[in-house]
């Protein structure tokens, strides 16, 4: 999953979207914070993972075959 924060860095300085993956947002939190010591967060929003106007999908490799064979 992925997730979307917006943080105040420790100067004050606004950085707006920072997308970080991770399992939930307690570990996404951490990961920011190894990045960005001592920031204020925000906002954090989940993300779906989306390829263009479409949610990503896993694709088998039966499908993958069947495309191939057509």
């Amino acid at each position: 999953m992925k997730f979307d924060f917006s943080i105040l860095t420790k100067d004050r300085q606004p950085i707006e979207s920072i997308v970080i993956s991770a399992i939930d947002s307690n570990e996404a939190e951490r990961k920011l914070r190894q990045m960005y010591r001592y920031c204020e967060i925000v906002k954090c929003v989940p993300k779906e993972e989306i390829t263009g106007n479409k949610v990503a999908q896993t694709i088998s490799l039966e499908d993958i075959l069947t495309l191939i064979s057509k």
